[in-house]
């Protein structure tokens, strides 16, 4: 089975970042302070990401545009931020082009495009993860509903931009969500704390699956606080995570991890990029809740605050077929914490438009900085353009220190509407 790509580029990389949000203004600004890379891309980007990379105007979704811009550009890498590009094979056009990619083939990112996919993947994997039905009917729906029983966990089986997801009690709302999709899974209810586990994954013909997992972070996907309200892209994060059980990374490492990276090369399709597992740590053990093929957001944001190795390194073995010869990613002591700021509306709407004010001030505080996801620029003053508009992160010495750090940035920021969670890692710093 082939590497991703024959060529390794030497000397300092020009990088090309795909992506118009928060995670993508995070990957860009980690790679602006990394020594190895020379110059940073970013297509087509927003108002934060310009502080850190040269913008350019091109739909992320057209492959052929993408490629055709890191051959302008001489890209050493592309690094292929969402879910939406990957899934539709961004990735594999410039592939093809020779330019070495981080993100999966279009194949192979059907573990985060079909939860079903991801479900048989699983299973013939072994990997531990709830009990699901494959549902395309109302019929079928509400017999899996009775089968599997109250709460009710139903999930849209395609791409939805992390708000595909009802757990409920409530039979109805249930019911309602799954006529909303085309096809759904309903699946067990799995109890316990998530948590998010990010891993670099790279295949060569040598070494088999490399997996090099990242430390453990927690995100809030409620919209308000307590958990309370509908499911949201995410509305805050954390890391590390002092709470989580001793070897957890060891025990997903090899029995969720380097198992679904092996099955997905024995399919031929082997997966490269990042893969992103969420977990439930159950009474009955560690269970996969879900699948993503990309950088998380907002969990990026705190994660990448703390990397205390270069990130190039990573991106680039996985692209080509060497992350064997990398070295395990490296963590800052401490802990960092992610606030979103969201839009007045959001998740069912948003408002665009608002401007926003206070942003130098915060970036002026000592261990802040603030990640733009949806903002645009407009008469010169950086606007909402959003559900998600921003995440400021903190960073401390401790969970207390970087949260105080966090939200003393989000105290500085306003613009009508604005809504944030005021407990992101609350729990955790009080334990």
């Amino acid at each position: 089975m082939s590497t991703p790509s024959a060529t390794v580029p030497t000397g300092p990389l020009t990088v090309l970042v795909i992506g118009t949000g928060g995670r993508e203004h995070a990957l860009s600004r980690a790679l602006a302070h990394d020594a190895g890379v020379a110059a940073v891309h970013c297509a087509p980007g927003n108002p934060g990401v310009a502080a850190v990379a040269a913008l350019h105007d091109v739909d992320p979704m057209d492959g052929a545009a993408v490629a055709d811009l890191a051959e302008r550009l001489g890209a050493d890498l592309v690094v292929v931020g969402p879910e939406a590009p990957l899934v539709a094979g961004v990735a594999d056009v410039v592939r093809e082009r020779g330019i070495p990619v981080f993100g999966p083939s279009a194949a192979a990112a059907q573990l985060e495009g079909s939860k079903a996919f991801a479900k048989d993947v699983m299973a013939a994997a072994g990997v531990p993860t709830a009990a699901a039905t494959s549902c395309s009917t109302a019929e079928e729906v509400a017999a899996a509903l009775d089968a599997h029983g109250a709460p009710y966990v139903v999930k849209d089986d395609g791409l939805a931009a992390g708000k595909g997801v009802v757990v409920t009690s409530d039979r109805d709302e249930a019911l309602a969500h799954a006529a909303g999709c085309e096809r759904v899974l309903v699946e067990e209810f799995l109890d316990g704390p998530e948590v998010s586990l990010f891993a670099i994954c790279g295949w060569d013909d040598e070494h088999g699956a490399v997996v090099h997992p990242l430390q453990p972070a927690q995100d809030f996907k409620r919209i308000r606080d307590g958990d309370e309200g509908p499911n949201t892209g995410g509305m805050g994060a954390y890391t590390p995570l002092p709470w989580a059980p001793e070897g957890l990374v060891d025990e997903v490492l090899a029995t969720v991890l380097r198992p679904t990276v092996e099955e997905m090369a024995r399919r031929g399709t082997p997966f490269t990029g990042l893969l992103y597992a969420g977990l439930a740590l159950t009474s009955r053990g560690v269970r996969v809740v879900e699948f993503n093929a990309r950088f998380g957001d907002p969990e990026t944001q705190p994660l990448l605050a703390l990397l205390d190795s270069p990130l190039s390194p990573l991106l680039l073995g996985s692209a080509t077929g060497t992350l064997a010869d990398v070295p395990a990613p490296q963590w800052r002591p401490g802990a960092a914490v992610g606030v979103v700021l969201a839009s007045a509306g959001y998740p069912e709407s948003s408002s665009k438009g608002d401007v926003i004010r206070g942003l130098e001030a915060a970036e002026t505080l000592p261990d802040v900085h603030v990640i733009h996801a949806g903002t645009a620029l407009s008469d010169d003053e950086v606007v909402t353009a959003g559900g998600r508009v921003l995440a400021v992160v903190g960073a401390g010495d401790s969970l207390a220190a970087a949260r105080a750090a966090a939200y003393a940035g989000v105290d500085a920021i306003s613009f009508d509407g604005a809504q944030h969670r005021t407990d992101i890692a609350q729990a955790a710093a009080e334990d």
